[in-house]
């Protein structure tokens, strides 16, 4: 069965090749919008879901991996800064905090209709920051791709003072531990 990711992000594409499989990358047409209510895990584990359905109607003998990630700060869901100055407030509003990143993941077998779903939180603690070292960081990184504008593999590492997950690969936004566990249970085993 082809291996599919439904996903535009680059950071998931990366962290997918990691486990060594020939993989298509397809890009979902989704309404990211959270629902009424709707809690950060619940709107991750729903947008995953509908980025896996989206592939499955072109692609009907597949395996097909959705995920989404939503960023939780104090009652507010904050997404993708898009530029600098959006960027700056949510570091501003993040410094010295802890907030939750729910990733969300979901393998569909299309050929049987098979889903399999879950939420990897991950807690990040974020250092105190002077808006200097925000902007310093800012201007070296440009993460307005990155849902808290924090890339926590590469300089961003350096804003946070602990993370807590059962999978460090989850708040990068494609939590593999969980997707290999996934992939056993089609049949599909990455190390041999």
């Amino acid at each position: 069965m082809t291996l599919i990711l439904a996903s535009t992000s680059r950071y998931r594409r990366e962290l997918l090749s990691r486990l060594h499989l020939p993989f298509e990358v397809l890009s979902p047409d989704v309404d990211e919008t959270p629902l009424p209510g709707e809690t950060p895990s619940a709107t991750a584990l729903r947008l995953s879901v509908l980025k896996a359905q989206a592939a499955a109607a072109s692609h009907p003998d597949a395996l097909i991996i959705g995920s989404d990630q939503v960023l939780m700060l104090d009652g507010e869901q904050l997404g993708k800064p898009g530029d600098f100055d959006n960027a700056f407030a949510q570091l501003q509003k993040m410094q010295g905090k802890a907030m939750v990143f729910h990733t969300a993941l979901t393998l569909l077998n299309s050929r049987s209709g098979h889903a399999q779903t879950r939420d990897v939180p991950t807690v990040v603690h974020i250092r105190p920051l002077t808006d200097v070292q925000i902007a310093s960081y800012l201007k070296k990184e440009q993460p307005w791709d990155c849902a808290g504008s924090a890339k926590s593999e590469s300089l961003g590492i350096a804003l946070m003072r602990r993370m807590d997950s059962p999978d460090p690969t989850a708040l990068i936004g494609l939590p593999l531990m969980a997707l290999t566990e996934m992939l056993m249970n089609e049949g599909v085993d990455v190390l041999a």
